[in-house]
């Protein structure tokens, strides 16, 4: 008993570290770069990465590493216990947050009874370190990236956990839990449930895409107004780090936006039967790949907006939406799925 104890420890130990943990999602979030820089670039009539690796697959990993061989900086003034550790707090933090999803099974690694919740405060904090990375070298650039930052995080929150609440409530009225797995579960027969949370997919990617401060979101760190925003003054390996952390970010809300509304591992009631962990995971990523260029579509198709249009859009619609999707995912789908299945 005890060597069979000793031997699910490792196994939950190379899960966590490997697949489906921290380094399958760290090279995710490569991947994911490579594939929202190629289609971004196809959408421009540009050619993208090319040379580096087939079809320039490894230029994010060799960007990566040519950050990491860089000198390395502390601005003079700096409080530099809070500007070095939170590159390292914002990669682990999306991590931490990828662990909680279902990508080759029902459940995450990390999974308990409201454990969504935990996921909406981690991207509240993933914020706070945003913040507190503008505000600590004491340079002007880097604290008006960073005030901007919270301004908008007071514009798309609300939208953003909404839309998660949507989500989740929509489940809870079917019969499942408030946690990751109740609600893939509940999409496993109910694969369409897109069709009664269409406003909720439509919200999230937009405050998914504020979160990553994606354009027209990119305001904290808009180059032709601020340089580099609240990153300025970070180079070399902490640069390095908070690239790599907003690529586990991106696969990780990619991956949210396809367990929420896209039925996560499942492939849905158009093919019964069809399951495993493989199989699953690919399943898992092409639903997460396909929120990735809808991403990259608003991305390419729209400008970056001043931040008090942003946080006036966000008000004056975004709020109000999500207040009115949230109101149809407790209410009326619950509904009008029992009526169907009568």
């Amino acid at each position: 008993m005890e060597g069979e104890a000793v031997i699910q420890e490792l196994i939950d130990v190379l899960r966590t570290l490997l697949f489906p943990g921290f380094l399958f999602f760290v090279i995710l979030g490569l991947f994911f770069e490579w594939i929202d820089r190629k289609f971004y670039a196809k959408l421009q009539n540009r050619v993208g990465p090319l040379y580096t690796g087939p079809w320039g697959l490894l230029q994010p990993l060799a960007d990566f590493v040519k950050l990491m061989a860089k000198e390395d900086i502390v601005p003079e003034g700096a409080i530099k216990p809070i500007f070095s550790s939170v590159p390292v707090f914002a990669l682990a933090l999306s991590l931490f947050a990828a662990l909680f999803l279902p990508v080759c099974g029902p459940q995450g690694i990390v999974s308990f009874p409201g454990d969504v919740i935990v996921l909406a405060v981690v991207l509240t904090l993933l914020v706070i370190l945003v913040f507190l990375g503008g505000l600590s070298p004491a340079s002007r650039y880097p604290e008006v990236g960073a005030e901007r930052s919270v301004l908008q995080l007071l514009g798309y929150e609300i939208p953003l956990v909404a839309s998660i609440l949507g989500a989740t409530a929509m489940t809870v009225g079917l019969g499942g839990s408030l946690s990751i797995e109740g609600i893939v579960n509940a999409q496993r027969d109910w694969w369409s449930i897109l069709g009664f949370q269409a406003l909720g997919f439509a919200i999230f990617l937009l405050a998914a895409q504020a979160e990553l401060e994606r354009v027209p979101f990119d305001i904290p760190e808009a180059e032709t107004e601020i340089v580099a925003g609240w990153t300025t003054e970070y180079s070399g390996k902490k640069l390095a780090l908070l690239r790599l952390a907003r690529d586990v970010e991106l696969a990780f809300l990619c991956g949210l936006g396809a367990t929420l509304f896209l039925g996560g591992p499942w492939p849905g009631p158009l093919v019964p039967g069809l399951g495993g962990a493989i199989v699953s995971t690919i399943i898992f990523v092409i639903k997460s790949i396909v929120v990735l260029l809808l991403l990259t579509v608003i991305r390419a198709a729209m400008s970056r907006l001043r931040i008090d249009q942003m946080v006036n859009f966000a008000w004056k619609y975004l709020v109000p939406l999500s207040i009115f999707q949230l109101l149809l995912a407790v209410v009326v789908a619950p509904l009008m799925i029992h009526l169907l299945t009568l």
